[in-house]
């Protein structure tokens, strides 16, 4: 049983991770490759609504998406793009990410071996990973301008997609653990977090939702 306390702490921080940034056309969308297809599904999208002239899938594969998708994360994501009718030449892929910050570093050397010309990035991610995505590319490529971007859906859409709710608190509690260390390591820019969000995150601690917790000496940028 989940409690109407640990519910309220867990859309604190679904509210938090989200970065409410308005969209417009940029220069390319990057789609962070990860277990869900509704990812490459919003960048699609957006590339209809021109948003954006060109795609770029990011990831390979992980733990948790080795069997639902062995070709890896970013081909997997452009099947699905090329099945719902964007043109191939519309569309490149980095195979090699296996974390955040290699999406962006790997992406971006991929985009100027290509000789596009970026300003901006329409960043695409899961719905509580906005924010981290967010913080990671400020840090790994300050020139441009970056757009978060997720599948619009609420809190609980989100869990019934995933059919497991205290996975889906756990993985919020992890990534809001991430905004608060990854700065230090220089893995992200540091964004402040308010006082309300950071006392939610403690109680769900306390209550045991930790299974996506790093443990000390651990990093997964």
């Amino acid at each position: 049983m989940i409690s109407a306390q640990a519910w309220a702490d867990t859309r604190r921080l679904w509210d938090y991770h989200q970065m409410g940034h308005a969209l417009r056309p940029c220069s390319v969308a990057i789609g962070l490759g990860s277990h869900d297809l509704s990812v490459a599904e919003t960048a699609v999208d957006l590339y209809k609504r021109g948003m954006a002239p060109l795609l770029v899938f990011t990831g390979a594969t992980s733990p948790t998406t080795r069997d639902r998708m062995p070709r890896g994360e970013a081909v997997h994501y452009r099947e699905r793009a090329l099945e719902l009718g964007v043109p191939d030449s519309a569309i490149l892929v980095e195979p090699r990410a296996r974390n955040t910050g290699e999406n962006i570093r790997f992406s971006r050397e991929l985009l100027e071996e290509a000789g596009v010309d970026v300003s901006s990035v329409l960043l695409i991610s899961k719905p509580y990973e906005e924010r981290r995505a967010y913080a990671t590319a400020r840090k790994l490529w300050p020139a441009v301008e970056i757009i978060s971007a997720s599948s619009p859906m609420t809190l609980e859409q989100y869990v019934d997609s995933i059919g497991d709710a205290r996975l889906v608190i756990d993985m919020l509690v992890g990534a809001l653990q991430r905004l608060l260390i990854y700065p230090t390591q220089g893995f992200m820019i540091s964004q402040s977090v308010p006082d309300d969000v950071l006392r939610a995150y403690n109680r769900l601690c306390r209550e045991g939702f930790t299974s996506r917790l790093l443990t000390t000496g651990q990093s997964s940028a």
